[in-house]
């Protein structure tokens, strides 16, 4: 008998092997991060998407035993992130509370955001309320995760505490650390939206696609969150699958350009296009003003004018940029460049006409196509090649 126990507690009802066990703890902490990104994030934060009340169900059950989460909590925690990004009631903005802190005591930011009553009423709107969330999943959230230690053990022995353990950290770390903290302060940006978000790389794998941070910024209500070409999100990937299942429904993705070749007339249509691709457009245009950037540095070296030269090479980094993406010193060394460039004045100029249309909210459709027209006609009188091709394929829009 008292081998028997012995055996049991040292291989569990399984007996697996190490590498066993370590497949294992891989699958099932991938499933918690799947839960996460898909029904917490996508579905519930977000509704990008609608899934099968079966597997709604499962994912509740399952982040229940591995995390300890609560729906309405989660999603009032993130939307709140949304609203006040990157300002002082943001719950968990590293430019506002410092890399380290968010990076490593995320869980804890979440938890201290979860005890404000205010927060949960005004942005929890729509989550789960039925009596499983108020008698089980919220009330007892400790529960769940004891559960999942007593039957790791059970399966496992001994071993089991430490896949417990490492179950109870993966979600703490990479999502409320990882994807909180450094995707909003280091890594790549497709899209120069308003907040500091970043794609941390481009292959969303192992944080379930959140890796896409800047794209999931810039179109909040999208379930897809690669953008590019080169960028893969596994977690769309699955929803991919459960829609062809028809257990989920996906309600917006973001928008994809069309282009019409050799449009005669940029009329509403192009203007509607325009406008529901805005990102794309500003991101397109910062990308032309790169190219612009890099031409007029090479001209003014070989003008001579040393102090010219690296006047404005100094901002290579950042004048693509819009203005109120720039720092108070840029701000300020700016006027000193476009006095020194005619080509990077109009770049500039244009850029923030461009970029005025969207905030123009109490103008008429007919006066905001007046204003796009006006706008490529001067692009393309500014004599400039990269700005007339700019303004050519803006006419494209369809």
């Amino acid at each position: 008998m008292l081998h028997a126990l012995l055996e049991f507690f040292s291989h569990g009802l399984l007996n697996l092997s190490y590498w066993q066990i370590a497949i294992y703890t891989l699958a099932v902490t991938h499933i918690t991060i799947i839960g996460v990104t898909v029904y917490l994030h996508r579905c519930q934060a977000h509704r990008a998407l609608e899934l099968h009340p079966i597997v709604s169900h499962f994912f509740r059950l399952w982040l229940w035993l591995t995390t300890g989460m609560v729906t309405g909590q989660w999603a009032a925690i993130h939307r709140k992130h949304h609203a006040k990004c990157e300002t002082d009631e943001d719950p968990h903005s590293p430019q506002r509370r410092g890399i380290w802190k968010v990076l490593l005591e995320g869980a804890e930011l979440y938890r201290a955001e979860a005890k404000n009553q205010e927060t949960l009423s005004k942005y929890s709107r729509g989550t789960p309320d039925d009596w499983l969330e108020r008698n089980v999943y919220g009330k007892h959230s400790v529960l769940g995760v004891s559960l999942m230690m007593i039957i790791n053990i059970a399966l496992f022995g001994v071993v089991g505490v430490s896949v417990w353990a490492v179950q109870m950290i993966w979600v703490p770390f990479w999502a409320a650390g990882v994807v909180n903290g450094l995707a909003h302060y280091w890594g790549y940006r497709n899209y120069d939206c308003a907040d500091a978000s970043t794609n941390i790389f481009p292959l969303g794998i192992l944080i379930g696609g959140e890796e896409l941070h800047n794209n999931h910024h810039t179109f909040a209500t999208s379930a897809k969150l690669s953008s590019k070409w080169y960028e893969f999100d596994i977690g769309w990937m699955y929803i991919r699958i459960l829609s062809a299942l028809r257990l989920a429904t996906v309600k917006k993705v973001a928008p994809v350009p069309k282009l019409t070749q050799g449009k005669p007339v940029l009329d509403l249509e192009t203007l509607q296009a325009v406008l529901a691709n805005r990102y794309e457009v500003m991101a397109r245009y910062a990308k032309t003003a790169k190219r612009a950037y890099r031409q007029e540095l090479v001209h003014l070296k070989e003008l001579g004018g040393q102090e010219k030269y690296l006047l404005v090479k100094s901002a290579r980094e950042w004048f693509h940029n819009e203005s109120t993406r720039l720092e108070k010193f840029q701000k300020e060394q700016l006027p000193h460049i476009l006095a020194h460039s005619n080509a990077l004045r109009t770049f500039h100029e244009l850029q923030g006409e461009l970029a005025a249309i969207w905030e123009r909210s109490n103008a008429s459709r007919e006066q905001l196509l007046h204003q796009l027209q006006t706008w490529c006609h001067r692009a393309e009188e500014s004599g400039i090649k990269a700005l007339q091709d700019f303004s050519l394929r803006l006419r494209c829009y369809s």
